[in-house]
């Protein structure tokens, strides 16, 4: 999709469809609507009277202007109540609306930028999350079949605006979300692609290219550099798989991270989980999605990606454990114990909680940075859908200023995150009689998600830690806004709004 601004009044644009708003509640449109009404004869007035246009927050409602415009079609946009209005809220709406411009058959678009005027939002973050929720929208997954398939496409967005002055705010805008949107949607594509694309040696190479583009500096640990740093946990994953595994690192502003804060961010990144011995047989005919058991290590790619093209004032750094878990002579058993980088052991009761063993190495690796916090990222539960469902991504921390930064964050972007447990007691939960801890509980599964968590805590050593359990918001059975159905790379926005506020 192709990105303009305009200067010029939105009933003097011609596109195949237009768009404006219209608060709930109004019962007389004012500004861009306004002019629109009017010069459709108060239409829009009319079926305000109606009850036919509401401005509830998501509403469409599409107007033929039958020549009274350049522009054929008109869409008016529902912002919802101007009292409740706000970023995530502009977001949603400009998911609708360029959704039901493109099932009108509309390709050019132009469109006004919705809160910037009496919404009180800032202009250029405005733009920005209008053009975020556009592109977010309209992303469709890649597919490999030999016939494509016909698509609803916006080709051209031109964002309308009436005042000169306004221009220089709604360029950065417009920047800003285009960056965050390319962003979200390269990682959709990495989680999306079959495991037998999204290999650990592709995913890596994508990362060297990305960070050649960027300017991000990128490292690629192969598995003699890992076994000699003494990656026994991250390793035994492994072991079950022909292809390599790669452990990657990333880093922003890597030549001042002794002068700027230093956040780490670690993904997971299984590119295809079997569940190893411990086979996953609880849903016959699903085990495809779990190539998107990467989506972590996606998602940090994606948040480095965004960090250097917005310039953010940082020392950034992320991580990526990047191997397969599968079955052969070689591969981990339940009753192993493997000794990881920290020196610190644990035992394998199942081979299927491999997420936490892979990210136990990476979060010893994060210590040498000295991180003035570590946030990890993974698909690592389905507790976590059975708690929360597929509305939020589980929190788990017991640092109670970066749990309120997260919070922030999640209400900015939308990306819902809720604050689960860690207690004490969830640690005596995972005790071995043969090594430090055990991978997990089974066949016990109360706690699931909180015993998880207080694994990964025990390989935390000296700096602030969350962690984000994304397993039941990184793939979309449903489409809603600004998420269609499948890979939905949940946790770029909100990192990225966290490393934006940190300063």
């Amino acid at each position: 999709m192709n990105i303009a601004i305009h200067q010029a009044t939105i009933t003097e644009f011609a596109a195949d469809a237009v768009i404006v708003n219209l608060f709930e509640g109004v019962t007389r449109p004012g500004q861009a609507t306004g002019a629109v009404d009017k010069a459709l004869g108060g239409r829009i007035s009319d079926l305000i009277a109606l009850g036919d246009c509401t401005g509830k927050l998501g509403e469409t409602v599409l107007l033929h202007t039958h020549a009274a415009l350049p522009a054929p079609r008109v869409i008016v946009a529902g912002l919802g109540p101007a009292a409740e209005f706000d970023l995530a809220k502009a977001r949603i709406a400009g998911a609708h609306a360029i959704r039901a411009a493109a099932n009108a058959g509309a390709r050019t678009v132009g469109t006004i930028v919705h809160g910037a005027g009496v919404g009180g939002l800032d202009a250029a973050e405005a733009a920005a999350a209008l053009v975020e929720a556009s592109l977010l929208e309209m992303y469709q997954m890649p597919r490999q079949a030999s016939v494509a398939r016909e698509k609803k496409e916006i080709a051209q967005l031109t964002v309308v605006e009436l005042h000169p002055g306004q221009l220089p705010a709604l360029q950065r805008g417009v920047a800003k979300g285009r960056i965050l949107a390319e962003s979200v949607n390269q990682a959709r594509d990495l989680a999306a692609y079959p495991a037998n694309v999204a290999t650990p040696t592709m995913i890596a190479q994508t990362a060297q290219q990305m960070a050649a583009e960027t300017g991000l500096r990128c490292q690629i640990l192969e598995q003699a550099e890992m076994e000699a740093l003494g990656m026994g946990i991250l390793l035994a994953v492994a072991k079950g798989s022909e292809q390599p595994p790669k452990f990657l690192i990333l880093e922003h502003h890597a030549d001042r991270a002794a002068t700027l804060p230093s956040i780490v961010l670690v993904g997971k990144g299984v590119t295809f989980d079997t569940g190893g011995y411990s086979l996953k047989t609880a849903s016959p005919g699903t085990m495809w999605q779990m190539k998107d058991d990467m989506t972590g290590a996606a998602v940090v790619m994606a948040t480095l990606r965004a960090a250097a093209l917005l310039a953010l004032p940082l020392h950034v750094v992320g991580l990526a454990p990047l191997t397969e878990n599968l079955i052969n002579g070689r591969a981990q058993k339940p009753g192993d114990v493997f000794r990881g980088m920290s020196g610190k052991t644990m035992e394998v009761i199942s081979t299927d909680a491999e997420g936490r063993m892979v990210l136990a190495d990476a979060l010893a690796y994060a210590a040498r940075f000295q991180p003035d916090a570590v946030i990890d990222v993974a698909t690592l539960t389905g507790s976590i859908g059975i708690a929360l469902g597929p509305k939020a991504a589980g929190l788990f921390t017991e640092d109670a200023g970066l749990s309120q930064r997260l919070l922030a964050a999640a209400a900015v972007t939308g990306e819902r995150v809720w604050p689960m447990p860690m207690y004490a007691d969830y640690a005596e939960d995972i005790k071995s009689e043969f090594a430090d801890v055990k991978n997990s509980t089974s066949p016990d599964v109360s706690a699931g998600v909180s015993t998880s968590a207080k694994f990964l805590q025990h390989f935390t050593e000296g700096y602030p830690w969350a962690h984000l359990d994304i397993a039941s918001v990184a793939w979309a059975k449903k489409a809603r806004p600004l998420y269609p159905a499948g890979a939905t790379a949940f946790g770029v926005r909100l990192l990225v709004q966290l490393l934006a506020d940190w300063s």
